[in-house]
């Protein structure tokens, strides 16, 4: 269950995800928590330091890995591993984004899918891990989080909406229509249902609490399936 307050935080799942048992929980709390929360400590210094821990940790891997591959070969990729999409990507598939401490407002309006959020966050929690434990600690994690995408990815992956675009587009059909089909809640904690249109297929729909990151759920929802046909 996402996080709203740092009082009901349980350290056991987070570090089960991790695959690293902190020594010093006070840096796990610290990463995990948004300047949002009123807590005088947050995840920003973290953040910077987590940084420039995993650049050095993905130029060691890719160093290691693509021993044939030119400078600006290994440099495209480093950039499509680093980048914020990639590590929301992370983020979200480990579930951090559920354990990220937020002011109630801020949960409410849909922090915890929050991609530039959940990306600050996963490199917090690498800082933390390297002043709690040092850098092969915080290898081994990078590695276990990143699985075989440090061998696969070699480009930044494409934003749903866009990768939809260009799928109507090469077949010469009408660009998806967006629309909001409801919209329920107060005005700090919306709830949108968007269906999304595409000439020939069935209308498919999603809900969330934002407009744009709906769009995106129902932009993949709808790449998954077409795909599917194939």
């Amino acid at each position: 269950m996402a996080k709203s307050n740092v009082s009901d935080y349980d350290f056991t799942e987070i570090q089960r995800i991790l695959g690293y048992e902190f020594k010093d929980h006070k840096w796990l709390k610290r990463a995990l928590t948004h300047s949002s929360s009123g807590e005088l400590t947050n995840y920003q210094r973290l953040e910077f330091l987590g940084d420039r821990v995993l650049g050095l940790v993905i130029s060691h891997a890719l160093f290691v890995q693509f021993r044939g591959e030119n400078e600006g070969g290994l440099a495209k990729r480093h950039t499509a591993l680093v980048q914020g999409k990639t590590l929301a990507i992370i983020g979200l598939a480990h579930k951090i984004n559920e354990h990220i401490i937020l002011s109630d407002a801020e949960s409410a309006s849909g922090g915890h899918l929050n991609e530039n959020i959940i990306a600050d966050v996963v490199e917090s929690l690498l800082g933390a891990i390297f002043v709690d434990g040092g850098y092969e600690a915080v290898e081994k994690v990078v590695l276990a989080l990143y699985g075989d995408n440090i061998q696969t990815l070699k480009e930044a992956p494409q934003d749903p909406k866009t990768e939809l675009q260009e799928w109507v587009q090469a077949r010469g059909l009408d660009l998806p229509e967006y629309k909001i089909v409801d919209k329920t809640g107060p005005d700090h904690a919306p709830e949108f249902s968007i269906q999304i249109l595409i000439e020939g297929q069935e209308p498919i729909s999603a809900t969330g609490p934002s407009r744009r990151q709906t769009e995106k759920t129902v932009a993949l929802k709808m790449l998954k399936y077409l795909k599917g046909k194939k």
